[in-house]
C-alpha cells in the first residue's frame, strides 16, 4: 500500500477473514452431515458464500451487514476471502440464492447467522466506524494469499481444538492460540544470528573468494542482485552471506534457495542445513522442497493414512509444518528446492497466491538462471517482479548467462555483440549497474576441449573405459536417456567393475527412476565423483540431471554437443576442486561428441537431442537452436584451450548472442531455420504471458481447462505402485513418473501391476515396461 496500515483497518481486514466460511450456513452444505432423506441439493460452501451475498437483507449478520455493504470495493474483498481454498471462485447465478438458503423447520440458518453477527460486532467493533484499505490489486492479491495461509494454519484441530458450543469470548482464546501456533511453526519466530555478520560466521575458510566478497559488500537496501561467476566460485556461500546480512538488517526473515534440478536440490539441501547450524542459534531446519520427498533438516517424514506425519527421528516438531505439503514450502523459514516451486507462485494455478505471499518476507535465490528456456525465464521474471514489489529480496546467480537474457532480466535495451562481449566477467549487477569482480587467483582452470565425430554408445564407452582404466574418474553426460542407457550397456559389457554402483549394483543416473531410487543415485554419484570421493578409476554415466548446481569433481568429461551455456555448466563438473589427479589428467580435459554427418542434417531432423523433430508444424526437441550449436562447435574447433573463467564471457556471447547467430545462419544458408528458432522463442514467451498471474490486475478466476505448467511441454503421468514394491536397488518405491510420449491415453489413475524381476515388469493399461538398474525402459520406438 506504500504506507503503514492503521489498527482499525487491520481490524476490518480481520472482520472480512471472519466471514470467509459464511457459505457454510447454507442448508445445502450443512446437509452433508445429515442423514439421507433431507431432499436438499448438496452444495459447496464457496459457491454458497457468493450466493449468501446475493440475499440483500438489512438484518443480516444481526445488522452488521449495513456497515460491510457500505465499504468501497466490498465485492472485490468478497472475491478474495472466498478464494481461501487456493484459487478464485466463479460467481454463480444470483438466482440460485433462494434455493441455496431455504427456510427449514429443523434448521434456522438465519438464527445461526445472527450469532455470527453478534460475534462480529463484539470482536471487531471498528467495523462500525472504519473500513478496510481500498482493494488495490497488488494488496488484494497479497491478502488473498495471506488468508489461504491463515485458513490452512487455523484449520488444524491439533493447534485449535474444536469447540462445539459457541463461546462469546472465544476471540481471546483464538488470539492466544494463534500467537503460540505461529511461533511454533516458524512464521512468527525470529532468526537469531550467533555473531555479527562477517565471513567467519559463514565459513571456516580463512578469507572469502572475490565473488563472495563482492556480494558481501553490497548494501542491504539493494533488492535485486545478479551475480555472474564461474562454477565452483563459491556462489552458495555468497548467497548464505547475503541472507545473514539481510536478517541482521531486518530486511528478511526467510530464505528460498532455488536450483534447476532435484538432484542439485538434494545435494544443496545438506550443505545449507549444515551452514544454518553455523550461522543461527537456534538453527532452523532447512526444508527440502521436492514434492513427494518429505524432509526437514536431517529428518525424513512419511505420511500416514490419517494424513498425519511420522518422522524417522520420532520428534513432533511443529516447525516442520511447511515441509508436509508442497504448497507450503515457501512458508518455511529456510527451504531448498527446485525453481518450479517458485515459478508456481507466478502462474494462474492453485495456491499461487499462498506461495507469493509466504515468499514475500524472504530472500529468493535462483541459482543458474536459464538463458535457453524463454518460457521459464518469463515465468520466473513475473514472480521476481511481484516479489520485489512486495518488498522481498532476490539474488540471481549464473555462470553462463548470455547478454540477451541478462538484459531481459534487468529490463535493459539490447546492445551489439562487441559491446556485450567487452563487459567484465565475473561481475555483480545492482541498480547502479555492473561491478567488476576481481579475478580469483585460485579459481582459474585450463580446459582442453576436443570435438570428436561419432556419438554412439560404443563411441562414448570406448573413451570412458580407456580413461577409467588409467585411473580417471570419468563423467559421461549424454543428451538423451536412450543414448545414456546405450552408453551404460556398452560400458557394462567392457568394464562393469568401473561403473557407478548403488548397493553394489552397477547403474547410471537419469530422470527415469522412481523418486526413492533417484535419492539413492544422487548420493552414490556424490560418493563416486564428488569433492571428497576416493581416488581410482570409475565411470558415471548420466544425462542433463548431472550438469548443473552439483558439486562434482570429475577428472575427465565426455559430453554430447550442446549449447555453449550448457556445455560450460557440464565443464563446471570437471576439476572443480584442487585434489590429486591421475597421470595424464592433471589438466582438465573434455571430449565433445558430435554427429559424423555434421550439423546441417539437424535442421531437417533431430538426432540425439539436437535439432528439431521432423514433421511437426513447429520446432520441437531438446536443443533446437542449430546455429547456436554450430557456433559452439566453431569455438571448440578454433580454440581448443579454454581459460576458465577468463574466456567465459567471450565463449557465451560468441555462441548465444543474436548478432553472432544471425550472421552464422546467413553464412550457412540457415536463415529460414533460424527464423523458426527465434519465432519459437517468441511464441513461448507469449504462451507464458497468457498464463502468468498478474498481481497488478484485479483478481480473476484462473483458466478452467488449461493445465498450466512451470516448464513448457506436456507432462507425463505419475504411476502409483502397489504397496511393498521394491525398486532397482532393493529398497521400497511408491511412485514412478512416465515420460510424456509414453503417457498417451493414460490418466495416472489406472491399476498398476508389478511382476518381480530383475528387471521387474511394470504393466499399466496396454503398456508393459521393464524397470531395473538401468532405469525405466520401453524399447527403441518409444525412446526415439
Amino acid at each position: 500500500m506504500g504506507r503503514r496500515l492503521r489498527e482499525d483497518e487491520i481490524a476490518c481486514l480481520a472482520a472480512l477473514a471472519f466471514l470467509h466460511d459464511i457459505g457454510k450456513l447454507a442448508p445445502g452444505f450443512q446437509a452433508k452431515a445429515w442423514p439421507e432423506g433431507h431432499g436438499l441439493s448438496l452444495r459447496g460452501h464457496l459457491e454458497c458464500g457468493w450466493l449468501w451475498s446475493h440475499l440483500p437483507r438489512p438484518e443480516a449478520l444481526d445488522g452488521a451487514i449495513t456497515y460491510l455493504a457500505a465499504w468501497p470495493g466490498i465485492g472485490d474483498w468478497l472475491a478474495a476471502i472466498l478464494a481461501h481454498h487456493g484459487r478464485p471462485v466463479p460467481v454463480p447465478d444470483p438466482g440460485k440464492a433462494g434455493a441455496a438458503f431455504p427456510v427449514l423447520a429443523d434448521y434456522d440458518w438465519r438464527a445461526e447467522e445472527a450469532v455470527m453477527g453478534k460475534a462480529l460486532l463484539s470482536w471487531f467493533p471498528e467495523i462500525a466506524t472504519a473500513q478496510p484499505p481500498p482493494p488495490e490489486p497488488t494488496f488484494l492479491h497479497f491478502i488473498c494469499g495471506l488468508l489461504i495461509l491463515a485458513d490452512w494454519i487455523g484449520s488444524d484441530r491439533g493447534a485449535f481444538p474444536f469447540m462445539a458450543p459457541f463461546q462469546p469470548d472465544y476471540w481471546e482464546t483464538a488470539q492466544a492460540q494463534a500467537a503460540r501456533r505461529l511461533a511454533e511453526i516458524g512464521l512468527d519466530a525470529r532468526l537469531t544470528l550467533k555473531a555479527a555478520v562477517s565471513w567467519p560466521l559463514i565459513s571456516d575458510h580463512p578469507a572469502p573468494r572475490p565473488a563472495q566478497r563482492a556480494v558481501g559488500d553490497i548494501s542491504a537496501h539493494e533488492r535485486l542482485i545478479l551475480l555472474e561467476s564461474e562454477t565452483g566460485s563459491g556462489k552458495t556461500e555468497a548467497a548464505l552471506w547475503r541472507f545473514a546480512a539481510l536478517v541482521a538488517a531486518g530486511e528478511v526473515e526467510a530464505l528460498y534457495f532455488a536450483v534447476p534440478t532435484r538432484a542439485a536440490a538434494r545435494q544443496l539441501h545438506g550443505r545449507v542445513n549444515t551452514a544454518l547450524g553455523r550461522i543461527f542459534d537456534p538453527a532452523p531446519e532447512a526444508v527440502l522442497a521436492i514434492p513427494g520427498q518429505v524432509m526437514a533438516g536431517e529428518a525424513k517424514g512419511q505420511r500416514l493414512p490419517d494424513f498425519s506425519m511420522l518422522w524417522d527421528d520420532e520428534q513432533q516438531n511443529p516447525a516442520r509444518w511447511a515441509a508436509e505439503h508442497s504448497a507450503r514450502y515457501l512458508a518455511a523459514q529456510v527451504a531448498v528446492g527446485t525453481v518450479d516451486q517458485v515459478a508456481l507462485g507466478g502462474l494462474q494455478v492453485k495456491y499461487a497466491h499462498l506461495r507469493g505471499t509466504a515468499l514475500s518476507r524472504g530472500l529468493l535465490v535462483i541459482d543458474e538462471v536459464h538463458a535457453s528456456d524463454p518460457y521459464m525465464t518469463e515465468v520466473q521474471r513475473n514472480l521476481v517482479r511481484s516479489h520485489l514489489g512486495l518488498g522481498g529480496h532476490v539474488l540471481l546467480m549464473s555462470a553462463t548467462l548470455g547478454a540477451a537474457a541478462r538484459r531481459r532480466w534487468r529490463n535493459e535495451t539490447p546492445a551489439d555483440l562487441a559491446t556485450d562481449t567487452a563487459l567484465a566477467y565475473p561481475a555483480v549487477w545492482t541498480s547502479a549497474g555492473l561491478h567488476p569482480v576481481a579475478a580469483d587467483p585460485n579459481g582459474a582452470k585450463v580446459v582442453t576441449v576436443q570435438a570428436q565425430a561419432g556419438w554412439s554408445g560404443a563411441d562414448a564407452a570406448a573413451l570412458a573405459v580407456q580413461a577409467a582404466r588409467q585411473g580417471a574418474r570419468v563423467l559421461v553426460i549424454r543428451n538423451t536417456v536412450a543414448r545414456a542407457q546405450e552408453t551404460f550397456a556398452a560400458c557394462q559389457t567392457q568394464a562393469a567393475d568401473l561403473l557407478l554402483t548403488v548397493n553394489g549394483i552397477p547403474t547410471l543416473h537419469h530422470s527415469r527412476f522412481a523418486a526413492e531410487d533417484r535419492a539413492l543415485l544422487d548420493h552414490a554419484v556424490e560418493q563416486a565423483i564428488g569433492k571428497d570421493s576416493a581416488l581410482g578409476g570409475r565411470i558415471v554415466v548420466g544425462t542433463q540431471t548431472l550438469e548443473q548446481s552439483l558439486d562434482l569433481c570429475a577428472d575427465f568429461l565426455i559430453t554430447d554437443l550442446c549449447p555453449m551455456d550448457v556445455l560450460l555448466q557440464r565443464i563446471g563438473r570437471l576439476h572443480r576442486h584442487k585434489r590429486p589427479r591421475p597421470a595424464g589428467y592433471q589438466t582438465a580435459r573434455a571430449v565433445v561428441l558430435c554427429p559424423e554427418a555434421g550439423l546441417d542434417p539437424l535442421t531437417r531432423a533431430a538426432d540425439n537431442g539436437l535439432g528439431a523433430f521432423a514433421g511437426g508444424p513447429s520446432l520441437a526437441g531438446v536443443y533446437v537452436d542449430v546455429p547456436g550449436l554450430a557456433a559452439t562447435l566453431d569455438q571448440i574447433e578454433t580454440r581448443p584451450i579454454w581459460q576458465i573463467p577468463a574466456m567465459n564471457r567471450q565463449l557465451v556471447e560468441a555462441a548465444t548472442h543474436p548478432d553472432a547467430l544471425s550472421a552464422l545462419a546467413e553464412a550457412r544458408g540457415w536463415q529460414s531455420y533460424y527464423q523458426r528458432v527465434t519465432g519459437k522463442a517468441l511464441a513461448e514467451m507469449r504462451t507464458a504471458g497468457l498464463v502468468l498471474l498478474d498481481r497488478g490486475k484485479p483478481l480473476e478466476c484462473f483458466p478452467d481447462e488449461e493445465k498450466i505448467r512451470t516448464r513448457l511441454g506436456e507432462e507425463g503421468v505419475v504411476l502409483r505402485l502397489p504397496p511393498g514394491t521394491l525398486g532397482a536397488f532393493g529398497t521400497p518405491i511408491t511412485r514412478l513418473a512416465l515420460p510424456t510420449h509414453w503417457s498417451r491415453g493414460l490418466t495416472g489413475e489406472e491399476m498398476v501391476y508389478v511382476e518381480k524381476g530383475p528387471p521387474m515388469t511394470i504393466t499399466v493399461s496396454q503398456l508393459t515396461m521393464p524397470y531395473g538398474f538401468a532405469g525405466l525402459g520401453q524399447g527403441a520406438k518409444h525412446d526415439t
